[in-house]
């Protein structure tokens, strides 16, 4: 990868930009550090919320030319609201670079939405989550987050529980964002073919005149730190269907831990690699462990597995869909058989090798494009540094047989778990 160039203007943003010239598009993407870790009770969901109502128009641009002029170019822009994080990205044609930093310069300062906006959002969000319920797997996770987390914010999805979502009012929502929609919260980055030095001028041009807000509307927020678990929690959720769904999480070390490497190739192995991503995918895993064992026999349908980077602690998961005819008691057992084997014998070099080569090439095939790469610049900075994802695959080359036994012994245990079964009970 070309070298990065970084930057801090005197208002707090931080830069960062690297070129590549491969082809003549730019990515750019702005992190804000507010997402599901800063919520605490009764205020699950303003992130989203706050999301939805910034694509309501700013001083300089209607709610209309904010899809409309990025996609007159040829480019493409979304947002997305997570657990440490929201991000609002664009991928445009090189010569658009200043159309797309001034478009986010004028939503960080001048942001324009209304009561009546607020109003219309809620009822959008609500309908969103309304559709969510009918997803047996949100419902259990919902029941499960909450169960693994009592007092850490993490324990709630990012679109909130309907109760805030219903009480939060048009000024809670400014308040929200004048607090964290501020230059010394936000991490800019940009990748594409474009001139280092042109594109930190447009920056400073764009961006250098916003005030930080740090003391305003709200105060410094303290993060309550999750108490250890002490013993196995369990939730049991029924409900329509004819399939059984099994949640098998863990607690487990945030992306900055020496542990957390360890459990990236633990995953690769049990379930198969999956490269950087959050939200599952990456390459087939039929040929993993738990798939061979737990699949291929015909107990499951499916199981998945996953380790997520976050700033905290959260959780290491398996994600279990049951065959017909088999038993939530049936499917449990075997998982925790093929847990213990693992502690018991670790893995093998083979396997070992295997799921580094596998999850490498994943990181690779899925940092190719300046998109992506802005993307991994940015998250990494909300969690740790850039140098967390540029030093990924090396970090991982250096795990060890003993690193994998290690952290299955240290984490995949019964004080540590939370269970959930989601009990169909069959369809009307």
């Amino acid at each position: 990868m070309r070298e990065l160039a970084q930057h801090t203007l005197e208002n707090g943003l931080r830069v960062l930009i690297r070129e590549v010239h491969t082809t003549p598009l730019v990515a750019v993407s702005i992190w804000y550090r507010v997402g599901v870790r800063y919520e605490l009770p009764g205020w699950t969901g303003a992130s989203h919320f706050v999301e939805h109502l910034l694509f309501k128009g700013t001083r300089k641009y209607t709610e209309t030319d904010l899809d409309r002029l990025i996609s007159r170019c040829g480019g493409t822009s979304n947002a997305m609201t997570w657990l440490d994080c929201t991000v609002y990205y664009a991928t445009v044609p090189a010569d658009q670079l200043a159309l797309a930093l001034d478009i986010e310069a004028d939503r960080m300062a001048h942001a324009r939405f209304s009561a009546r906006d607020a109003a219309h959002e809620r009822r959008v969000i609500l309908n969103e989550r309304q559709d969510s319920e009918n997803d047996p797997w949100f419902r259990l996770m919902e029941e499960v987050l909450g169960a693994a987390f009592h007092v850490h914010p993490y324990g709630h999805d990012a679109i909130g529980h309907s109760t805030d979502l219903q009480r939060l009012s048009y000024d809670d929502l400014r308040m929200w964002y004048r607090r964290f929609y501020t230059p010394s919260n936000a991490v800019l980055t940009i990748v594409g073919d474009v001139q280092t030095d042109q594109a930190l001028r447009l920056v400073g041009r764009m961006f250098g005149r916003i005030t930080s807000r740090a003391s305003a509307a709200m105060p410094s927020l303290s993060i309550p730190s999750e108490p250890t678990q002490r013993g196995e929690r369990r939730v049991v959720v029924h409900g329509e269907g004819q399939t059984h769904y099994l949640a098998m999480l863990f607690r487990a070390p945030p992306a900055t831990h020496p542990d957390f490497m360890p459990l990236v190739a633990l995953d690769a192995v049990l379930c198969g690699a999956s490269g950087l991503s959050l939200f599952g995918g990456g390459s087939s895993n039929r040929s993993s462990r738990l798939s061979r064992l737990l699949v291929d026999t015909g107990l499951l349908a499916s199981i998945n597995g996953g380790v997520l980077p976050t700033r905290d602690p959260y959780l290491y998961g398996f994600y279990a869909t049951l065959m017909p005819g088999h038993t939530l008691e049936e499917a449990e057992a075997r998982l925790w058989e093929v847990v213990a084997r693992v502690q018991r014998e670790g893995i093998s070099a083979d396997e070992l090798e295997k799921a580094i080569k596998q999850t490498r090439a994943q990181v690779v095939l899925g940092t190719e494009s300046a998109s992506q790469q802005a993307f991994w610049l940015g998250f990494s900075e909300i969690i740790a540094d850039h140098r967390w994802f540029t030093s990924f695959a090396q970090r991982l080359a250096r795990v060890t047989l003993a690193d994998v036994q290690r952290v299955a012994q240290r984490y995949l245990v019964r004080h540590n778990a939370t269970i959930g079964w989601f009990v169909a009970q069959g369809a009307p």
